[in-house]
């Protein structure tokens, strides 16, 4: 698989990635041995970047990933998170010093290494001056613990904040064809300071996947069974949008997942997909994404299709 470079940073990667979200316990029942197999065939895939984070089952996913590559750390690239935090049974956003600090030494143990290729803030912290997370932050740069700094879910104006006295180096943000926030600003300001873009949900947390229909539900423990954009009328009506998506791209020898995240590549700011499935076949299906090119015509019909959809919230920390 080709690789590209990250933003401004000299990391060389590859446009597909595999995140590792579905192992912290938030979407079901994880069982240990797949979970596994899952990382070690997306690296026989020719896969160089796997994303994971602290609050993923706060060190379960990073143990996993740790554990599947092990003796591999050197021939990939690590991104991990942190400022979240367990209040009680409450999940919170803490990006103070005192937890970013303490957040990149437990992954640094949970992974089994001793540098994080790129680490990122999770979500913003409202409670916590941006200035102060990004210093902390840098100083672990200087210290060698954290090669590259990045943020998740933040706007352009939080990174021109975070950026005050060292530019971020990479963003990492919902985006795929249901929810396209960040095309208005964020993106923009990526550009304009050569981020690395890592877009995360590229299959609309598997409603692009195509396997979904009107009388899908979820598990109790999957958020999915909570939220409201995957449940009633909503729900519904982008299932009938997602079956012309899927006749678009049968149109083209393709399947709407990989339609999807070839949507998502074709965008210039757009460095990486982060994808998770955890079957084989899934995985191997979304790769062939990269052989799907689209062009402006084809994109124009994406557009003109999903102009019938109903736009979708991005999960947040407080609940999805």
């Amino acid at each position: 698989m080709e690789t590209v470079r990250l933003g401004r940073t000299e990391l060389q990667v590859t446009p597909i990635a595999y995140g590792t979200w579905q192992f912290g316990g938030e979407w079901g029942e994880v069982e240990e041995r797949s979970a596994i197999e899952s990382i070690c065939h997306a690296r026989e895939l020719g896969i160089n970047v796997f994303d994971t984070a602290q609050g993923y089952g706060f060190g379960t996913a990073e143990r996993l990933l740790g554990r599947a590559l092990a003796g591999e750390m050197g021939q990939v690239v690590i991104a991990t998170k942190g400022g979240l935090r367990m209040d009680g049974d409450t999940l919170v956003r803490d990006s103070s010093p005192e937890w970013i600090r303490r957040g990149v030494e437990e992954s640094l143990n949970a992974l089994g290494v001793d540098h994080i290729d790129l680490y990122q803030v999770h979500w913003p912290d409202p409670r916590t001056p941006l200035a102060q997370t990004a210093a902390v932050l840098w100083d672990m740069v200087d210290e060698g613990l954290v090669e590259h700094v990045g943020v998740s879910n933040f706007d352009a104006e939080q990174m021109r904040v975070f950026s005050a006295e060292r530019q971020v180096e990479a963003l990492q943000s919902p985006y795929h064809l249901f929810h396209r926030d960040i095309e208005d600003g964020t993106l923009p300001y990526a550009v304009e300071h050569d981020l690395g873009v890592l877009a995360y949900g590229p299959l609309a947390h598997g409603l692009l996947g195509g396997r979904f229909d009107e009388n899908t539900t979820f598990p109790a423990n999957d958020w999915r069974s909570g939220s409201p954009d995957f449940t009633g009328g909503t729900f519904r009506r982008n299932v009938e949008v997602v079956g012309e998506l899927r006749r678009f791209a049968e149109e083209r020898n393709a399947t709407i997942g990989q339609l999807a995240v070839a949507w998502v590549l074709a965008h210039p700011a757009v460095q990486v997909a982060i994808v998770g499935s955890r079957r084989r076949a899934h995985l191997e299906e979304t790769v062939g994404a990269l052989n799907l090119g689209l062009s402006k015509e084809e994109l124009a019909q994406i557009d003109k299709i999903m102009s019938g959809a109903i736009l979708l919230r991005a999960p947040a920390p407080e609940g999805a």
